[in-house]
Protein backbone atom coordinates (compact mmCIF):
# COMPACT_ATOMS: atom_id res chain seq x y z
CA UNK A 1 0.00 0.00 0.00
CA UNK A 2 2.82 2.30 0.79
CA UNK A 3 4.57 3.20 -2.60
CA UNK A 4 8.49 3.36 -2.92
CA UNK A 5 9.75 6.40 -4.61
CA UNK A 6 13.48 7.16 -5.57
CA UNK A 7 15.26 10.38 -6.32
CA UNK A 8 18.58 10.37 -7.76
CA UNK A 9 20.54 10.21 -4.07
CA UNK A 10 17.53 8.93 -1.86
CA UNK A 11 15.31 5.92 -1.26
CA UNK A 12 11.83 6.62 0.25
CA UNK A 13 10.35 4.19 2.07
CA UNK A 14 7.84 1.92 4.35
CA UNK A 15 8.62 2.71 7.64
CA UNK A 16 9.88 -0.88 9.22
CA UNK A 17 10.62 -2.29 12.65
CA UNK A 18 13.84 -2.42 11.74
CA UNK A 19 13.82 1.23 11.70
CA UNK A 20 13.25 1.89 15.68
CA UNK A 21 17.36 1.85 16.74
CA UNK A 22 18.12 4.86 13.96
CA UNK A 23 14.60 6.63 14.24
CA UNK A 24 14.91 6.45 18.11
CA UNK A 25 18.91 8.08 18.11
CA UNK A 26 17.23 10.87 15.43
CA UNK A 27 14.42 12.15 17.72
CA UNK A 28 16.38 11.69 21.02
CA UNK A 29 19.07 13.80 19.69
CA UNK A 30 18.09 17.35 21.41
CA UNK A 31 19.40 19.43 18.20
CA UNK A 32 17.39 17.25 15.74
CA UNK A 33 14.42 17.26 18.28
CA UNK A 34 14.45 20.91 19.30
CA UNK A 35 11.68 22.32 17.30
CA UNK A 36 9.32 18.70 16.84
CA UNK A 37 6.36 18.28 19.28
CA UNK A 38 6.78 16.41 21.81
CA UNK A 39 10.62 16.30 21.56
CA UNK A 40 12.46 14.76 22.09
CA UNK A 41 11.71 10.99 22.51
CA UNK A 42 12.17 8.63 24.08
CA UNK A 43 12.60 5.07 22.52
CA UNK A 44 8.90 3.25 23.43
CA UNK A 45 7.86 7.48 22.10
CA UNK A 46 9.81 6.58 18.81
CA UNK A 47 8.16 3.11 18.38
CA UNK A 48 4.44 5.07 18.36
CA UNK A 49 6.05 7.42 16.29
CA UNK A 50 6.49 4.50 13.40
CA UNK A 51 3.62 2.84 14.09
CA UNK A 52 1.25 6.60 14.00
CA UNK A 53 3.34 6.93 10.57
CA UNK A 54 1.79 3.46 9.27
CA UNK A 55 -1.47 4.11 10.32
CA UNK A 56 -1.91 7.57 8.82
CA UNK A 57 -1.01 5.30 5.57
CA UNK A 58 -4.02 3.35 6.39
CA UNK A 59 -6.78 5.96 7.61
CA UNK A 60 -5.21 8.57 5.39
CA UNK A 61 -4.08 6.65 2.22
CA UNK A 62 -0.73 9.03 2.53
CA UNK A 63 1.64 9.71 4.92
CA UNK A 64 5.26 9.48 5.35
CA UNK A 65 8.19 7.70 4.39
CA UNK A 66 11.33 6.22 5.70
CA UNK A 67 14.00 7.69 3.91
CA UNK A 68 17.16 5.70 2.70
CA UNK A 69 20.45 6.83 1.79
CA UNK A 70 21.50 4.92 -1.57
CA UNK A 71 25.08 4.78 -1.39
CA UNK A 72 24.67 3.07 1.88
CA UNK A 73 21.14 2.07 3.10
CA UNK A 74 21.19 3.95 5.93
CA UNK A 75 17.69 5.36 7.41
CA UNK A 76 18.12 9.13 7.90
CA UNK A 77 14.90 10.06 8.78
CA UNK A 78 11.36 10.80 8.05
CA UNK A 79 9.86 12.61 4.95
CA UNK A 80 6.18 13.24 3.45
CA UNK A 81 2.90 13.73 4.25
CA UNK A 82 0.81 14.87 7.29
CA UNK A 83 -2.89 15.63 8.11
CA UNK A 84 -3.89 14.41 11.51
CA UNK A 85 -6.88 15.00 12.99
CA UNK A 86 -6.85 18.83 13.30
CA UNK A 87 -4.01 19.86 10.78
CA UNK A 88 -4.22 23.37 9.10
CA UNK A 89 -4.10 21.13 5.94
CA UNK A 90 -1.87 18.43 4.01
CA UNK A 91 1.32 19.09 5.27
CA UNK A 92 4.60 18.06 3.26
CA UNK A 93 7.26 17.72 6.63
CA UNK A 94 11.15 16.32 6.71
CA UNK A 95 13.07 15.64 9.90
CA UNK A 96 16.55 13.92 9.35
CA UNK A 97 19.22 12.82 11.59
CA UNK A 98 21.86 15.29 12.03
CA UNK A 99 24.45 13.72 9.98
CA UNK A 100 22.37 14.01 6.79
CA UNK A 101 22.02 17.68 7.58
CA UNK A 102 23.05 20.66 4.87
CA UNK A 103 23.51 17.92 2.06
CA UNK A 104 20.19 19.12 0.49
CA UNK A 105 18.64 15.37 1.41
CA UNK A 106 15.44 17.25 3.03
CA UNK A 107 14.62 19.63 -0.10
CA UNK A 108 15.03 16.08 -2.39
CA UNK A 109 12.99 13.95 -0.81
CA UNK A 110 10.37 16.56 0.50
CA UNK A 111 10.59 17.73 -3.17
CA UNK A 112 9.51 14.49 -4.25
CA UNK A 113 7.27 14.24 -1.37
CA UNK A 114 5.30 17.30 -3.08
CA UNK A 115 5.41 15.75 -6.67
CA UNK A 116 3.38 12.74 -5.35
CA UNK A 117 1.07 14.73 -3.04
CA UNK A 118 0.40 17.46 -5.83
CA UNK A 119 0.23 14.16 -8.40
CA UNK A 120 -2.16 12.04 -5.93
CA UNK A 121 -4.38 14.47 -3.69
CA UNK A 122 -7.42 16.70 -5.04
CA UNK A 123 -5.63 19.85 -3.21
CA UNK A 124 -5.45 23.08 -4.16
CA UNK A 125 -2.07 23.55 -1.85
CA UNK A 126 0.28 22.01 0.43
CA UNK A 127 1.76 23.21 3.56
CA UNK A 128 4.66 23.28 5.62
CA UNK A 129 4.26 23.93 9.51
CA UNK A 130 7.40 25.51 10.65
CA UNK A 131 8.44 26.98 13.93
CA UNK A 132 8.85 30.74 13.77
CA UNK A 133 12.54 29.85 14.91
CA UNK A 134 13.45 27.46 12.51
CA UNK A 135 15.81 28.69 10.13
CA UNK A 136 17.01 25.46 8.57
CA UNK A 137 13.85 24.34 7.33
CA UNK A 138 12.47 28.04 6.35
CA UNK A 139 15.02 27.69 3.86
CA UNK A 140 14.01 24.32 2.84
CA UNK A 141 10.62 25.52 2.34
CA UNK A 142 11.76 28.53 0.12
CA UNK A 143 13.83 26.32 -2.07
CA UNK A 144 10.53 23.96 -2.26
CA UNK A 145 8.74 27.05 -3.79
CA UNK A 146 7.11 27.62 0.00
CA UNK A 147 6.26 31.22 0.90
CA UNK A 148 5.66 32.10 4.32
CA UNK A 149 2.00 32.58 5.09
CA UNK A 150 0.00 33.22 8.42
CA UNK A 151 1.58 32.15 12.46
CA UNK A 152 -0.76 29.78 13.95
CA UNK A 153 -0.67 27.54 17.27
CA UNK A 154 -0.47 23.59 16.34
CA UNK A 155 -2.11 21.82 19.50
CA UNK A 156 0.11 18.40 19.74
CA UNK A 157 -0.67 16.30 23.10
CA UNK A 158 -2.67 19.17 24.77
CA UNK A 159 0.36 21.91 24.51
CA UNK A 160 0.05 24.86 22.05
CA UNK A 161 3.63 24.90 20.14
CA UNK A 162 3.53 28.10 17.60
CA UNK A 163 4.39 27.74 13.56
CA UNK A 164 4.28 29.67 10.62
CA UNK A 165 2.60 28.19 7.76
CA UNK A 166 4.61 28.02 4.93
CA UNK A 167 2.54 27.35 1.43
CA UNK A 168 2.70 26.20 -1.91
CA UNK A 169 -0.63 26.01 -4.01
CA UNK A 170 -1.07 23.65 -7.19
CA UNK A 171 -0.52 26.08 -9.86
CA UNK A 172 2.62 27.77 -8.60
CA UNK A 173 4.22 24.09 -8.32
CA UNK A 174 2.87 23.30 -11.85
CA UNK A 175 4.46 26.38 -12.68
CA UNK A 176 7.68 25.33 -11.35
CA UNK A 177 7.81 21.76 -12.00
CA UNK A 178 7.10 23.18 -15.95
CA UNK A 179 9.98 25.71 -15.60
CA UNK A 180 12.36 22.73 -14.34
Amino acid sequence: MIPTLQTERLVMRAPRGEDLSEWAAIMADPDVARYIAPAPMTRDEAWRSIAASLGHWQLRGYGSWAVERKSDGAMIGRVGMINPEGWPGLEIGWTLGKSSWGKGYATEAAGAAMRYAFLTQPVDRLISNIDPDNASSQAVAVRLGETKGERTALKVGGKDYPVDIWVITRGEWQRRAAAA
